[in-house]
């Protein structure tokens, strides 16, 4: 196959509970150092959150009966990965070192929700 299907991953979604939106600003704005992005206006009314980083989009959508994700996750690349998780650990946040592949720097963390999100170091 010459031309392949997808070029990209435009965004991963991750669910919130209702009424989440400003704790999550603190934990990917505050925290992570992520940009908010307005949603659009059509669906604005729905709640939740859009944010970004460089070419990172995700997307926290109101999810009524909401359950985090505890196995599946997004894996974030960070360019400065040490004091990321240096930071995070400073507010509170529990940093899970993973180092089931040595050649690998990666964690675990959790945002407010309980969802689960992976750290990779470049």
């Amino acid at each position: 196959m010459t031309n392949l299907p997808f070029s990209a991953l435009d965004h991963v979604q991750l669910a919130m509970p209702r009424g989440g939106e400003d704790e999550a600003r603190r934990f990917y704005v505050d925290l992570l150092g992520m940009t908010e992005v307005p949603k659009p206006e059509g669906l604005r009314k729905q709640g939740g959150a859009w944010f970004t980083s460089g070419s990172v989009s995700l997307h926290l959508g109101v999810e009524d009966e909401f359950r985090p994700a505890k196995k599946a996750h997004p894996a974030l690349r960070c360019t400065n990965y040490a004091d990321l998780t240096r930071l995070l650990r400073e507010a509170g946040v529990t940093v899970v070192d993973d180092l089931r592949i040595p050649e690998l720097r990666r964690c675990h963390i959790f945002d407010p929700f309980g969802n689960r999100i992976e750290l990779v170091g470049e």
